[in-house]
């Protein structure tokens, strides 16, 4: 029939959205009229979009199923696209800040919720608002608002750019003019902040010098807001000294300039949160950062900190923590007390800024007088409690980390609820390997004795154990490392492992595992240790001795091995047993070739000097190895054993060290003693 009209829609490309969890589907749709006879008579094709947004999308999410209930219930996907569908949500459910990332688009939605009129801007009629710039301030107001209409539709920033008479109008009305009417100076800034969205414009606002003009803006603009908030608590307590209970007229006015505040307040903001936006866009160019820093642009938003707008908070926040990344304003954010304004943020009820603040705190958390600050302004609580929230667990965990780095907060964290909840996390890791972070902060951990009392509580380093042996996770080895070096009951703990850890000291493991299995049992010195039984049992002498040859292993493997054999030539019958095997001339060797490593000395001295407390290695050291004449290069190391000899006897270990400094001043000065 004439004038039936057929409309048919045809998919297109399927993109991710830039700032929720969401795909966005382009589509066409033509329209066709046809004629009498059913031949198409008039045509039009439009492209649209449609959003599909993921609300159920996480971490956990099925992402197979997932993407095959998209291409079911959206009839503009065709099926062979499903592949592309499931790769698009997996990016999306592993994008990181996918939900506080700052874009034009953002703003674009949530910035400009004021001073609109209901007329209706056309392009056309350029000319027409440009003559309005020049009127009174309500047409000014008028004439930028029709124009801001216009600069917010992207396509129509070209057609604005090349009109240099309306952009010179512009940055004229808001240098002259921004102080008379802070709906006009939103709209201009508007304006620019839409050209300053794309890098390409960003010439233009600088041509303007729009960047400085708005710098100038929010700090006489955060200025007023302190007098307004100081004639408010003068009247305050102005009305409160006079009021009388039965006389509302001072209560009523007092509401009156409060609300009156409230709404000058609202108006600000938005200027504040626009201007920022467009300073932020601008900072992308390093230079331009540095000449902001120049005009105290750290101090401004430190200030606007103590506001309670949460889109400006989170604008505030962002921009921070772009800056935080250069030392020098980190330094500006310490003497300004940025932590003390951010603890407040933490936590609260809008998601997005509670996870841009942790952001910017992991950025502020390497320095170190930034984290005693964090400790003495009560964040450790507040961040441990975020450890249960998979949204922030990992930011929180790394700040957490940064902290437990200082030994002086170690302690602290056995008064918070941190130590059973990284348990339980290590031990529901599905993984083979622990997240790094996680470990990394439970090695830090362990560090403490009283922590340690925590970790092992029930099962707990028994459930450790059989998982580094299972894994031979080397970073876990390292946690329990740490733990067994603590003297006390948690050290006794040990026995029942000593059997499993000598087992993986072999050539075939990995050899940082090996190192950290070394170096947990070189840390059970106790007492009802049978050494000579472990050394035997799991034939520990040969492969002790083969790792002291030079060259025949990392130094980092050596050195343990040599820790070792300290630890286990404490035991006498050990002593003799590793005397006996060769293993001295060994050393020897190791140190002549270590001479210049302080490490590797020092190790090789001690096991020395545990050796020469027993009569039959005594033996052995001075007349079977003849090490007076093994030892080549100085003076200092011919003296060793005879040393150890004496510190036993008369002196002590350290009054030997003391003793050792000396003779070496001595022999490099030329003097001889007899």
């Amino acid at each position: 029939a004439w004038g039936e009209d057929i409309e048919m829609k045809t998919g297109g490309n399927i993109d991710v959205h830039p700032s929720e969890k969401a795909l966005i589907v382009h589509y066409e749709v033509e329209a066709t009229i046809l004629g009498e006879t059913g031949d198409p008579m008039l045509g039009e094709r439009k492209e649209c979009q449609k959003i599909i947004r993921l609300k159920s999308l996480n971490a956990n999410t099925d992402i197979a199923s997932l993407a095959r209930k998209v291409v079911e219930e959206c009839k503009l996907i065709h099926p062979s696209k499903l592949a592309e569908v499931e790769q698009l949500l997996y990016y999306l459910q592993n994008r990181r800040d996918a939900r506080v990332k700052l874009t034009s688009l953002y703003l674009y939605i949530i910035a400009y919720d004021c001073f609109q009129i209901d007329e209706v801007a056309n392009i056309n009629d350029m000319d027409e608002y440009i003559e309005l710039l020049y009127e009174d301030i309500p047409d000014k107001v008028r004439g930028s608002a029709l124009i801001l209409q216009l600069a917010r539709n992207p396509d129509n920033l070209e057609e604005l750019l090349i009109n240099e008479t309306a952009l010179g109008a512009l940055a004229r009305v808001l240098r002259e003019d921004w102080k008379q009417s802070v709906e006009l100076a939103t709209n201009i800034i508007y304006i620019f902040f839409c050209f300053s969205s794309f890098s390409q414009f960003h010439g233009i606002i600088t041509h303007y010098k729009i960047g400085a003009l708005c710098m100038n803006i929010i700090d006489h603009e955060l200025k007023r807001h302190e007098l307004w908030q100081e004639e408010l608590a003068k009247k305050k307590k102005a009305d409160i000294l006079l009021m009388d209970p039965e006389n509302q007229t001072l209560k009523k006015d007092y509401e009156k300039t409060y609300k009156k505040y409230q709404g000058l307040v609202v108006k600000q903001e938005q200027l504040l949160r626009v201007a920022l936006y467009l300073l932020l866009n601008l900072a992308e160019d390093t230079r331009t950062e540095l000449k902001m820093r120049n005009k105290n642009i750290v101090h401004m938003l430190v200030k606007a900190l103590d506001r309670d707008n949460f889109e400006l908070l989170i604008l505030v926040v962002s921009f921070l923590k772009k800056l935080s990344i250069f030392m020098e304003n980190k330094n500006d954010m310490v003497e300004m007390d940025i932590v003390e304004k951010l603890v407040k943020m933490v936590p609260c009820e809008h998601e997005d800024l509670l996870n841009i603040t942790l952001r910017l705190l992991l950025n502020l958390s390497f320095d170190t007088s930034l984290r005693n600050k964090m400790v003495q302004v009560g964040l450790l609580p507040k961040l441990t409690a975020l450890l249960a929230n998979e949204n922030y667990k990992q930011v929180a965990m790394c700040i957490l980390y940064h902290i437990s780095m200082d030994d002086r907060f170690k302690s602290m964290f056995a008064y918070t609820d941190c130590i059973p909840q990284l348990m339980k996390m290590l031990f529901e890791c599905p993984d083979e390997r622990v997240d790094l972070e996680l470990i990394s902060f439970c090695i830090n951990l362990a560090a403490n004795k009283r922590n340690v009392q925590l970790i092992c509580e029930g099962n707990g380093l028994k459930m450790l154990m059989k998982r580094a042996l299972k894994f031979k996770d080397p970073l876990l080895m390292k946690m329990i490392r740490n733990i067994s070096q603590h003297d006390g009951p948690t050290k006794n703990l040990f026995i029942d492992y000593v059997g499993d850890l000598a087992a993986q000291i072999s050539n075939d493991e990995e050899e940082e595992f090996v190192i950290e299995c070394l170096g947990t049992l070189a840390n059970l010195t106790l007492p009802d240790l049978d050494w000579e039984l472990v050394l035997k049992e799991y034939k520990l002498v040969p492969y002790l001795k083969d790792k002291l040859k030079p060259g025949s292993a990392e130094d980092d493997l050596v050195l343990e091995v040599v820790i070792m054999i300290g630890t286990v030539s404490m035991d006498d019958s050990c002593a003799a047993l590793l005397a006996k095997s060769g293993i001295i001339p060994a050393l020897i060797e190791l140190l002549n070739a270590q001479q210049e490593d302080d490490e590797f000395v020092c190790q090789i001295i001690y096991v020395f000097y545990q050796m020469v407390f027993h009569q039959a290695t005594r033996d052995v050291i001075i007349k079977e190895t003849h090490i007076f004449l093994m030892i080549k290069h100085t003076e200092l190391l011919l003296l060793i054993c005879y040393c150890c000899y004496l510190a036993h006897k008369f002196l002590g270990f350290r009054s030997l060290c003391k003793w050792f400094i000396s003779a070496e001043e001595k022999m490099s000065s030329g003097v001889q003693d007899e």
